[in-house]
């Protein structure tokens, strides 16, 4: 396989997935080395869900957790590496988020944070696997 004869798709769902790799995996970086995982929790789900239903132990748990969540799925979806269950798991993190800024806010517009996103994530998930062929999935794992 030569660059000159890489499918359109297959530069699409490249491009999909740098971007979207570089977006969560910059988000996590920045929670994890320039805020902390601890600030990040306080901050964004213990502090403002404190009154909610949700139990303190699993705002800490999320708020812990996201930020490692986003950095790892994150680098490896732009590395093309375990792409399907990074898609799913930066999938629930979407999920998660968007309950969490509904439930505070319930007319919560989304549209400038989640639905690009969703958008690249959903995208990545209907291509076929067999047209990521600029992936280290495509590389380790082709028949």
């Amino acid at each position: 396989m030569t660059l000159w004869s890489v499918s359109d798709r297959a530069w699409a769902i490249l491009l999909a997935r740098l971007i979207l790799g570089l977006i969560f995996g910059m988000a996590g970086w920045g929670k994890l080395f320039q805020m902390g995982a601890t600030q990040h929790a306080h901050r964004f789900f213990v502090d403002p869900y404190a009154a909610t239903w949700i139990p303190t132990w699993l705002l800490w748990t999320l708020g812990l957790a996201i930020p490692y969540i986003e950095f790892a799925a994150g680098w490896l979806l732009f590395a093309g590496f375990l792409v399907r269950p990074a898609l799913f798991a930066l999938g629930a993190i979407l999920a998660i988020v968007t309950y969490g800024h509904l439930l505070k806010d319930f007319l919560y517009e989304f549209h400038t944070h989640v639905i690009p996103r969703l958008a690249l994530v959903l995208f990545l998930l209907v291509m076929p696997r067999g047209e990521d062929v600029v992936s280290l999935d495509y590389l380790i794992w082709r028949h």
